[in-house]
């Protein structure tokens, strides 16, 4: 008997709705409801939380979602895993076990993965010759950022989730393991993968469905070009992946739910934030995307086989974040008639007033809001005449800068606008200066890093 594995995408980021992971939970029938919160800024935002705040620095999604299902996820047998430990994966547990205890749930089993924070072992890692050579620039002078760094998250695999499962976790929350880690460990748990060459192929094929699936609504709808063709996206079904001993997957969603699935919409997400479609990497395996098929075997069912590849590579990415000056930002808008020649007065106005009061800036960017916010330079220069019978054009002014004094000097300058610019000005709420993260992406090897899981009964 081929046994097959029924998981369901509960999330795609940090911020999802979340009705249709709990309509997933009620009518999915589901083995796992495996939930994707990050992002590689995501860390860095969550770092700077835990520095103000020690008990901070996972994602409340997270909480709050493994909270509100776990009694029904209980009760149907269904293993809710996430990510969304972010930075501090152990206070995230220790929230979910207390929900758990005052939900009458007392027994429950939560896992917490840890071993991806590299933060405090930046200066061993240097000191033992791994270069750290940032991989979009080819920079290798990470002494000059050292001081500046606030996090440092290694892309880990599947182990500590297995670890988790095998523990006997109702509930597994990690850091910064791989987005697809989140589907690839309950699928090696259940089957009894190692990481060996018999199993490659396998891991391999877990890899590429937690790809398809791990952005939630993207594939069943959701960012596909044929957008005007998507039936009640408001309504939209979160995708169910049954997996079988084989390799082989079905992607599918609840009947009578929103959106779509077809050969398209799953092509359509195997190609997001890919590089090599021969070589897709990740912590547990290469993906050979270009050995696979895709087959429409029903309504809203497509069938996804043949999927090879190749061994865990040597080294993992490390991303590390560091504080890289200030933003400062000012919002306003104008009105017909004439709005696009007040809102070019107001820029100059906004210049001028900025060199009398001396800002220090690397950059200074305006957006004329409607015209060119989206395009930037590759938008076509506005024809006054038409621009100017716009019911409104509204500009953005944002600075970097190397303080939040300097930045501040922008949402001041903006405030002059009241009275110094054009007629009919109108604002919102001031924005104040934020600093600004900056990632630095690199290679370390494998070896540097170790999982380790531990279990919190409630």
């Amino acid at each position: 008997m081929n046994k097959v594995i029924r998981l369901g995408a509960g999330s795609g980021f940090w911020g999802d709705a979340m009705d249709p992971a709990m309509e997933l939970l009620e009518r999915g029938e589901l083995d796992y409801l495996c939930f994707d919160f990050l992002a590689e800024l995501t860390m860095a935002l969550l770092q700077r939380q835990k520095l103000k705040n020690p008990q901070a620095g996972y994602v409340p999604d997270a909480v709050t979602y493994m909270n509100a299902m776990l009694h029904g996820a209980r009760d149907r047998g269904t293993k809710l895993i996430s990510n969304g430990g972010g930075v501090n994966p152990r206070s995230a547990a220790e929230r979910i076990a207390e929900g758990a205890r005052a939900a009458g749930l007392q027994g429950s089993r939560i896992a917490l993965v840890e071993g991806d924070d590299l933060l405090h072992r930046l200066d061993e890692l240097i000191a033992q010759g791994v270069r750290l050579e940032n991989m979009d620039t080819g920079d290798d002078n990470f002494a000059a950022i050292r001081s500046r760094v606030v996090s440092a998250n290694v892309y880990t695999d599947s182990v500590g989730i297995v670890e988790g499962l095998a523990g006997g976790a109702d509930v597994v929350i990690a850091g910064r393991v791989s987005d697809n880690a989140v589907y690839v460990g309950p699928l090696a748990h259940e089957f009894g993968w190692k990481h060996d060459e018999a199993h490659v192929d396998r891991f391999a094929a877990a890899v590429t469905l937690g790809h398809i699936v791990e952005c939630a609504s993207a594939c069943t709808g959701g960012m596909s070009s044929r957008f005007a063709e998507m039936p009640h996206m408001g309504r939209v079904g979160f995708p169910i992946v049954e997996f079988s001993a084989d390799g082989s997957a079905e992607v599918t969603k609840l009947q009578g739910t929103g959106g779509r699935v077809d050969l398209f919409t799953i092509k359509e997400h195997l190609v997001y934030e890919i590089a090599d479609p021969r070589s897709y990497l990740m912590p547990d395996a290469i993906a050979d995307f270009t050995s696979l098929s895709l087959t429409q075997v029903g309504e809203d069912r497509v069938r996804v086989s043949g999927i090879t590849g190749r061994p865990a590579p040597d080294m993992l990415k490390l991303v590390v974040g560091y504080q890289d000056g200030w933003i400062g930002e000012s919002i306003a808008f104008f009105p017909w008639p004439n709005a696009y020649d007040r809102a070019v007065k107001a820029r100059q106005t906004m210049l001028e007033r900025f060199e009398r009061m001396g800002l220090e800036a690397s950059q200074v960017h305006f957006d004329f809001i409607g015209l060119n916010t989206l395009h930037g330079p590759a938008a076509p220069q506005p024809d006054p005449l038409i621009a100017n019978e716009l019911p409104e054009v509204g500009i953005r002014c944002a600075v970097r800068t190397r303080t939040m004094e300097e930045a501040d000097k922008v949402r001041r300058a903006g405030a002059h606008l009241w009275i110094m610019g054009p007629g009919g000005t109108s604002f919102g709420t001031p924005i104040k200066p934020r600093p600004i993260i900056s990632l630095w992406p690199t290679l370390i090897p494998r070896s540097f890093v170790e999982q380790k899981t531990e279990i919190l009964v409630a």
